[in-house]
């Protein structure tokens, strides 16, 4: 019945070019499960099923009818069935005798292996160098739009060594570094050819012909595969795809970067049932990379939140990372550590929108070269450790907010900490890096989320636990935002004000 209803509604839409409705009634015989019982809310449809031969006995019927079967065998083969059920042998026989090898995936180099804060992804200097110039020769015959030909004209001049490495010049370093590697590259997400905000131009639409040209794909012929796609604006549909592309293909690169992370609660069910969760249940590893675009910059409580404290509430057992990289450099040696690490978990990155172009978040190429992810940074300016009364300790771009603040005031006591990762916590380079302030005072955590949000409260215990073991006078305070029932404030007056409010109580 179902194959003959499908077959006339095919027939009946390539014929008449109209849509069809297939109304499909099915059933659960015995209810939602064993111990249901379904009569008691559906009387007379569970009646009539009662009634009505189990699609097995309708189907042995039949065979019998054909001379296929005898009665004895069916009856045989149902008593056999059921007894292999009760010795708990396996009912389901493998329908490939023999699998080929290019089915299967080898996770051997993967497994066994434990999170830890260090990992070389330096590389030659000279490499870089060239990868960066290929990345800008683009053809004469490409005709490129003003905005991007600025882009382009000063990733040339970073190329050479004329201007430092900004966001997006590293970030597409680290693809090609990936990829000339001998690992694949994968992103999708509903703007990542462009980027959302306007960073990443790996797609070059000419302006004449309307072809695209992609860089990333022409830099060697040896090179590995990289593709990238603007995908539908189905956040559940595109990242639970690249979730199970990300468990078939170990050595790739694979991101989904969502337009806003504050987008990211239309895939929550992904993120809880599969991405956070699936090695515990299923033992099946994952290195899926979500670029969550996180930051409060007045833009809403809709355009403000990848909503970090969720995915710190769902950490555990070092199931997933969690990171807040500030700098050009931390971005390159991130992506980097994802795939060459052969630590296969996922990377939740709480990436940026205003320090794309922050000019305090650039680099040298020989930084991009020569150091690695740091998972925590200390204090950067010429502050003189003994004479720190008051340590700040954040994640993010706060951070840049906290320092302007700072030198505008003219403060030299007050040291400003940023760490990296949230998860798994860097415990002993955090305690290291507290070690060297022996006369501190005061220690806060500062955040620009609301205190119900953010990493105050999943957090806290970590920075608490190394406050007991090396201060244990001193107790860990706070300083952001209010809790709130929104995610930011609505309009950029209060927004602002909230900042304003939250930085002075930290520098003080």
């Amino acid at each position: 019945a179902v194959l003959f209803v499908t077959q006339l509604a095919l027939d009946f839409r390539y014929e008449f070019k109209k849509d069809v409705v297939i109304d499909l009634v099915c059933y659960r015989r015995r209810g939602h499960n064993e111990t249901d019982e379904p009569s008691a809310t559906q009387p007379l449809m569970y009646s009539a099923i009662k009634q009505h031969k189990s699609t097995r006995a309708l189907y042995a019927a039949e065979l019998v009818s054909r001379g296929v079967v005898s009665d004895e065998e069916v009856s045989n083969m149902n008593s056999n069935f059921r007894q292999e059920l009760d010795t708990g042998q396996h009912v389901v026989k493998s329908l490939v005798k023999d699998p080929s090898i290019e089915l299967f995936v080898d996770w051997s180099p993967y497994l066994g292996h434990d999170w830890s804060p260090h990992f070389n992804t330096s590389m030659p200097v000279a490499n870089l160098q060239a990868l960066a110039k290929k990345l800008v020769d683009i053809p004469n015959s490409v005709a490129l739009q003003r905005q991007v030909n600025k882009v382009y004209a000063d990733r040339a001049a970073m190329a050479s060594g004329k201007m430092p490495v900004d966001w997006g010049m590293a970030e597409t370093l680290a693809y090609a570094s990936i990829l000339t590697s001998g690992n694949k590259v994968r992103i999708t997400g509903q703007d990542v050819g462009r980027g959302t905000f306007s960073h990443r131009h790996a797609v070059i639409h000419d302006q004449k012909s309307g072809q695209d040209y992609i860089p990333l794909q022409e830099l060697a012929k040896d090179q590995s595969d990289f593709t990238i796609y603007d995908s539908l604006l189905s956040e559940e549909a595109v990242l639970a795809f690249e979730y199970g592309f990300s468990t078939t293909t170990p050595n790739a690169l694979v991101i989904w970067e969502a337009q806003f992370g504050d987008f990211a609660n239309s895939a929550q069910v992904v993120i809880d049932q599969f991405i956070t969760s699936g090695e515990h249940k299923w033992q099946r590893l994952c290195g899926l990379t979500l670029l969550l675009p996180h930051g409060y910059e007045g833009q809403g409580p809709e355009h403000s939140s990848a909503r970090l404290e969720r995915f710190l509430q769902l950490s555990a057992e070092h199931n997933i990372q969690v990171c807040l990289p500030t700098t050009a450099s931390q971005v390159f040696h991130m992506l980097r550590k994802q795939v060459l690490c052969p630590l296969r978990k996922p990377l939740v990155v709480m990436s940026p929108k205003s320090l794309l172009r922050h000019k305090e978040t650039v680099c040298s190429m020989e930084e991009l070269a020569d150091s690695s992810f740091q998972v925590i940074i200390d204090e950067t300016d010429e502050i003189k450790k003994e004479q720190v009364r008051k340590l700040i300790i954040c994640s993010g771009k706060v951070y840049y907010d906290l320092r302007a603040e700072r030198r505008k005031r003219d403060i030299s006591d007050i040291a400003i900490v940023r760490l990296e990762q949230l998860y798994p916590f860097p415990q002993e380079d955090f305690e290291q890096c507290l070690l060297q302030y022996k006369n501190v005072e005061l220690i806060t955590w500062c955040q620009e989320e609301p205190m119900n949000q953010g990493a105050w409260y999943a957090s806290q215990h970590h920075i608490r636990r190394a406050l007991h073991a090396h201060f244990p006078e001193i107790w860990l305070e706070y300083a952001g935002r209010d809790a709130s029932a929104a995610a930011a404030a609505g309009y950029p007056a209060l927004h602002i004000s909230q900042q304003e409010k939250f930085i002075d109580e930290a520098l003080t």
